[in-house]
């Protein structure tokens, strides 16, 4: 069993780091750690490469938390925890990518693909707090911020966050992973503060009066 855990978790931990975006980008001539918000994540791809690039990157950053997650509670329904843990360690790949010196993106699609998989209807509704404050805002970042709070926080109520899987340390795994990716936010939550955060128009942008 000590092997099985230690294959699933070096496996989703080498999954969750390979970087999309960054790999979309520099086959568009581009390299997004050199432009826009310098992230690797979907976000910055959307900025600087392109649209479809950007939503191509975001579904690529999702499923790579989702389909090893879902695989683990799948193949491996006796050990309850270990398919959290490998979301959580896909996330964490994500983060800290083994292949780019351990910088990475923010986490944000790839920890929505992980409870995608654990946990669909918690999920859906922490998609509807993004979309919400996005839609309002225009600001990616602040729906992200919004929406890993919420998670973090709705984790702990059974009646969201359990789906077969509440119990104390998993609850802990979630918000702790919730919690970095704010973290990882720190510089647009100064730019929001201070008012010059960029923002992300879906459809065309609104013309100034």
């Amino acid at each position: 069993m000590t092997t099985t855990i230690i294959v699933w978790l070096l496996a989703a931990y080498l999954i969750g780091g390979i970087p999309f975006g960054f790999i979309i980008g520099k086959c568009r001539g581009v390299d997004v750690r050199t432009v826009g918000s310098k992230n690797i994540g979907a976000t910055n791809v959307f900025r600087t490469v392109g649209k479809k690039w950007g939503f191509l990157a975001l579904f690529l950053d999702m499923m790579k938390g989702f389909a090893p997650t879902y695989l683990c509670k799948c193949l491996c329904p006796e050990i309850a925890w270990l398919a959290l843990a490998v979301g959580v360690t896909c996330a964490v790949g994500h983060m800290l990518t083994p292949y780019m010196k351990f910088k990475g993106g923010k986490g944000v699609a790839t920890g929505a693909g992980m409870l995608f998989g654990l946990a669909p209807a918690l999920m859906g509704v922490t998609f509807l707090v993004f979309v919400a404050l996005f839609a309002c805002s225009n600001y990616i970042s602040l729906g992200s911020c919004g929406a890993a709070t919420f998670i973090g926080i709705a984790i702990w109520f059974p009646i969201l966050g359990n789906a077969g899987y509440h119990n104390v340390a998993q609850c802990v795994l979630v918000t702790l992973i919730a919690a970095f990716i704010v973290y990882k936010h720190r510089a647009n939550i100064g730019r929001l503060i201070a008012g010059n955060e960029n923002k992300i128009y879906i459809f065309k942008k609104p013309e100034a009066k």
